[in-house]
């Protein structure tokens, strides 16, 4: 059955609460010794993303038990065919681990593979953003809106750097380099889930990045587009939390950023 504007509400008000309290239990054990593995070169999880995905998996399962559950360490419960929620229990893992604090829990609905709800919490800054389609972005209660910001020269904007830059030839540092030299500056945060709600906020101006996956992007995008930004592929086509490469602005500056990745 499809949600109503009253269910979408619901689902997105029960987001809030499981990625708040999610939040701090990663605050709690940021102090604390995590034991940390390497799923790759540079890439890390930590006994802290386990312990927020369990907890996060752990509420929907008892709340939705027919929905499904895709999260970044592992989980992967299909149930629903309609309705899947998309978890990053700790994005900015790398941060996490040496204490610098830029991370977030990350918590989307897909119905029918749509988005209908985004959630990201800021634990250090208690920073609580959140969408729901149709019904705009909000950070904890003001409205969000992107930046009015037309010149490139003028813009701030976010990336990353995929996991595999060691080893890729498709490092994004090419991209870095074009922009560095023609927008006012490039930060490199370590967070593509507050990258975006920074955009949705008007702290970012524009945001590129490639080889995400979907539980980096999935609430993100969603508030970007209800805070009045822009989301394609790096050609102008509709995006896909399952795509390769995502281009998120406020909407003035994406010619322009679409020109400077096409060379």
């Amino acid at each position: 059955m499809k949600p109503t504007e009253r269910d979408i509400r619901m689902f997105r008000n029960f987001a809030q609460k499981v990625a708040t309290d999610a939040g701090a239990l990663l605050k709690r054990k940021l102090k604390k010794k995590n034991r940390i593995d390497y799923k790759g070169r540079v890439n890390l999880v930590t006994e802290a993303d386990v312990a927020s995905e369990k907890l996060i998996t752990g509420i929907i399962q008892r709340e939705f038990p027919m929905h499904s559950i895709l999260a970044e360490e592992n989980t992967d419960i299909a149930k629903s065919l309609d309705f899947q929620w998309i978890i990053d229990p700790l994005d900015g893992t790398t941060n996490y681990a040496h204490e610098f604090p830029v991370y977030c829990v990350s918590i989307a609905l897909e119905y029918k593979k749509e988005v209908v709800v985004g959630v990201v919490y800021d634990p250090e800054r208690d920073e609580l953003f959140s969408a729901a389609k149709n019904m705009g972005a909000h950070m904890n209660r003001e409205r969000l809106r992107v930046s009015s910001e037309r010149k490139l020269e003028h813009a701030l904007l976010a990336t990353g750097f995929p996991y595999d830059i060691g080893s890729s030839n498709e490092d994004n540092l090419k991209y870095f380099r074009r922009f560095a030299k023609v927008a006012q500056g490039v930060r490199r945060p370590g967070s593509a889930a507050m990258d975006l709600c920074y955009l949705a906020a008007g702290r970012f101006d524009g945001f590129w990045e490639l080889k995400l996956s979907p539980w980096d992007t999935a609430a993100g995008q969603l508030i970007v587009k209800e805070a009045g930004g822009r989301v394609t592929d790096f050609e102008g086509k509709k995006y896909s939390i399952y795509g390769k490469y995502i281009l998120a602005t406020n909407g003035k500056l994406h010619n322009q950023m679409k020109k400077v990745l096409a060379g």
